[in-house]
């Protein structure tokens, strides 16, 4: 096999490749044996026909170009390792000739986008700024996760006056569209304000008291009529507060494996700086990022965004919504963008990525969705998602190379010393306020049991929260093996 190159824009590529027919054979082989167990001729058993027999049934060209597909995934990999292309999405597949009567040889041109040339900056010369980690800043953070603390051991007691901000309410929900009731939820508790179900739920309940009845107007969050409005019906069955213990030696004893409350206050405080300094680690490398973003021009192949963006409105059968796809559009540049970004910088540093660290990264992946590791390394195998799981854990250990030379300061302009932290995860500064603490890991909310407020009827799917802040990742820019001439 001989294969030519011709660059056709500095993201787009086309290879011309030709195949003798004697190293084209072995699959015209293949192929002959494929055909002929589907093929049927009076005195053959199946699998036993002639090649001969087989070319005059369906037509030497019909053999050649499934002798094509079979072999046109190899023959495509040696001419991107020949020519050192580095593909990004489909490549397109063109057959000029079949080695027919008269032709001695196949010749395919093969165009694909490419990686674009990156150059990048001096790491060394960049500076990037984090937020100042101070005594206050401590302060601060030691405060909200005491009080996170002390949410975990509240007591809820009826409550004298309407439905206020903050308060914990018992209620019935059904949803209607056009007089039909879509879902219905009862005794669902809920804490007024936190806006995690129905947009205006909140605003609908404030002001009212037990046994009264509203409606409002509100797009559906989950299920089949997801974002579709819907006429709300909510009655408050009833209204309580949340009183909170005292920060005292009974609450360290309560909460925590401490005997005063002034160890207990160490030890979150402490929690708290390093949780602070762990927020230094995930700005730096988002500041970062978003500054290479800016410094570094990339050119990107429109024809991978718009596999890209198609694919993923095709997922949500929204391919003619037009302000959803200028979203996608947008996200799936910024995606690529930082995906070519980091794979260069992984070149610069080399990175390499071991076995124990895909390992770690697959267990902290598998404990975010809740899955057994084993369980979750099979599915991830089964989808060939492996690789993209190496590329990931690679593009993190890029940033955090490119981190070590970059200067990082707070906003008083003093040097900040993230050494400690590079190695660590992105999840890492992710920890709930207070949730190192052993005895409250084990009694969540131990005292929010209220037997009035029953449970609820239905899995309130129209009615559930869709939680807030999900991003949708662009999926992996690879190259995709053809599976068939054009």
């Amino acid at each position: 096999m001989k294969s030519a190159l011709e660059t056709l824009n500095p993201t787009r590529v086309k290879m011309t490749v030709e195949v003798p027919y004697e190293e084209l054979k072995p699959s015209v082989d293949a192929a002959l044996k494929s055909i002929g167990r589907q093929v049927s001729v009076p005195g053959f058993r199946p699998g036993k026909v002639p090649a001969r027999l087989i070319e005059q049934r369906v037509g030497r060209a019909a053999v050649l170009e499934e002798a094509v597909n079979q072999a046109l995934p190899e023959l495509y990999a040696k001419a991107v390792q020949e020519h050192d292309v580095r593909p990004l999405g489909r490549p397109e597949v063109e057959i000029s000739q079949l080695p027919l009567e008269g032709e001695d040889q196949l010749v395919m041109q093969v165009e694909v986008d490419v990686r674009p040339p990156i150059e990048l900056p001096d790491f060394a010369s960049l500076t990037v700024s984090v937020d100042t980690v101070d005594d206050d800043a401590v302060d601060v953070a030691t405060q909200e996760r005491l009080t996170v603390l002390r949410q975990r051991f509240k007591t809820l007691t009826t409550a004298d006056h309407p439905v206020e901000t903050g308060d914990f309410v018992s209620i019935d929900l059904t949803a209607r569209i056009d007089g039909t009731e879509i879902d219905t939820a009862k005794g669902v508790s809920y804490e007024v304000g936190s806006a995690t179900m129905l947009d205006g739920l909140d605003e609908a309940l404030l002001g009212m008291s037990p046994e009264e009845t509203t409606q409002f107007v509100a797009p559906l969050a989950a299920g089949e009529h997801e974002r579709e409005d819907a006429e709300v019906t909510v009655t408050v069955g009833s209204v309580k507060i949340a009183e909170l213990p005292d920060l005292d030696d009974d609450f360290a004893t309560l909460a925590s494996e401490f005997d005063t409350m002034a160890e207990l206050d160490a030890d979150v405080r402490e929690q708290a700086r390093n949780a602070k300094k762990l927020e230094q680690g995930v700005q730096a490398r988002d500041r970062l990022l978003d500054l290479l973003r800016e410094q570094v021009t990339i050119l990107l192949p429109e024809g991978v965004i718009e596999d890209e963006v198609h694919t993923h409105l095709e997922s949500e059968s929204r391919l003619e919504d037009d302000e959803h796809r200028a979203e996608v559009d947008t996200q799936a540049r910024e995606s690529l963008q930082s995906q070519l970004l980091l794979d260069a910088i992984a070149e610069r540093f080399e990175v390499e990525v071991t076995q124990e660290e895909l390992i770690e990264y697959l267990i902290l992946t598998s404990q975010q969705y809740g899955v057994d590791p084993g369980d979750f390394a099979k599915m991830m195998d089964k989808r060939d998602q492996v690789p993209a799981m190496v590329a990931d854990v690679t593009r993190r250990k890029a940033l955090s190379a490119a981190l070590q030379q970059v200067t990082v300061v707070d906003e008083a302009g003093g040097r900040v010393d993230l050494s400690d932290l590079l190695g660590d995860s992105d999840e890492s500064s992710d920890t709930d306020a207070g949730e190192d603490t052993d005895a409250a890991a084990d009694t969540d909310a131990a005292a929010d049991t209220d037997s009035s407020d029953g449970s609820s009827d239905s899995d309130g799917s129209e009615l559930a929260d869709v939680p807030s802040g999900s991003t949708e990742e662009s999926s992996e820019a690879s190259p995709a093996s053809p599976n068939s001439p054009a």
